[in-house]
């Protein structure tokens, strides 16, 4: 069979709006899960907590924190009550840009070059 083309017919693509009926079906089951999810109320937390900047110094000091958090039993690496996702925020930031994320490993780059000139030798 060399040289000849052979077209092989293959069963039709089901159409978009069989598969519409399955999806509904799956998002109808997983929407009562949502009710399950964490909601805080909006007055929950109070006015004086800890909000971006201390999220940020958090994560910033966090080796430091955890190491001590292992010895004294009344410090913790992360501050419970805050304001919520500013917080997780400036703490992801805190460890990741400024903190512990941030060191570069030390890349030494070295080219050598040998300058003897070749001699001819003598037999």
């Amino acid at each position: 069979m060399s040289g000849i083309l052979t077209l092989r017919r293959f069963a039709p693509l089901p159409s978009p709006a069989s598969g519409r009926g399955a999806g509904v079906r799956a998002l109808a089951l997983l929407f009562p899960l949502t009710g399950c999810a964490a909601t805080q109320a909006t007055g929950a937390v109070a006015p004086t907590a800890p909000g971006f900047l201390l999220g940020l110094w958090h994560g910033f000091i966090f080796p430091v924190a955890w190491i001590v958090s292992l010895f004294a039993s009344n410090v913790a690496i992360y501050a419970v009550p805050n304001d919520g996702g500013w917080y997780d925020f400036g703490y992801f930031l805190g460890i990741v840009v400024f903190g512990v994320g941030a060191r570069k490993s030390h890349v030494v780059y070295r080219d050598n070059v040998i300058t003897a000139r070749a001699r001819r030798i003598q037999e």
